[in-house]
């Protein structure tokens, strides 16, 4: 697998972290009333299956925020939903390991995906906090990443992007491009899709792949 040593540094640097009453270990951690058995395994696998679809370093690195509870929380992959896995013409297979009937969707990573897939696997997309953030009891809200969590993963997003040797690295919100700043590396911001960006986003995206000669993004209309 091309992408190895990007999996060996999940494996030795963030698989094994343990969840807080505040962060939640997707990899590593499960709840019992929202997860099926084995579910952190089953993430594990995702992101593997995300890593073995590269069959050259992209040249393009995305740098999102932190899992979302109706995306990565339950599929593994940044900016990704179950219901995206399952999709015989979404370009990453995986399994969802929430306990729920039908596999979760996600507004952004339905934005996201719409914009970039004619593009994957030129991009690689991670998360400045790998871990889902939320308030204390209620593992399924949605909590912003502080500067100090965003600043514990900074050296994890650093070996990525020196792994990767990308192009053109863009932090997705104010959060990720300041944690990219944080490391000495240039980045281009775009807007978030959430909360009234998902123009902003496209646009921003899609001016982003024209500038790098790769194949055309989906621009709104």
């Amino acid at each position: 697998m091309l992408l190895q040593p990007v999996y060996d540094l999940f494996s030795h640097d963030l698989f094994d972290v343990l969840s807080t009453d505040e962060l939640f270990n997707l990899y590593g951690d499960e709840v019992s009333h929202l997860d099926v058995d084995d579910a952190a395994a089953i993430r594990r696998k995702n992101v593997h299956a995300y890593l073995s679809a590269y069959e050259e370093k992209p040249s393009l690195f995305l740098l999102a925020e932190a899992p979302g509870p109706w995306g990565c929380r339950f599929s593994g992959v940044p900016i990704t939903a179950e219901a995206q896995l399952v999709d015989p013409e979404f370009p990453i297979d995986g399994v969802p390991t929430s306990l729920e009937e039908e596999p979760h969707t996600e507004y952004s990573a339905n934005i996201f995906w719409r914009v970039l897939q004619p593009v994957f696997p030129q991009f690689f997309v991670w998360n400045s906090v790998p871990l889902h953030p939320h308030n204390p009891g209620e593992p399924l809200s949605i909590r912003n990443p502080r500067r100090s969590e965003v600043a514990r993963w900074e050296s994890l997003t650093k070996d990525i992007i020196d792994i990767l040797q990308p192009e053109r690295v863009v932090g997705i919100g104010r959060k990720a491009e300041r944690a990219v700043k944080e490391i000495g590396v240039d980045v281009t911001y775009v807007r978030h899709p959430s909360q009234g960006g998902a123009t902003k986003f496209t646009n921003g995206i899609a001016d982003i792949v024209d500038e790098l000669g790769l194949p055309e993004a989906n621009r709104s209309k």
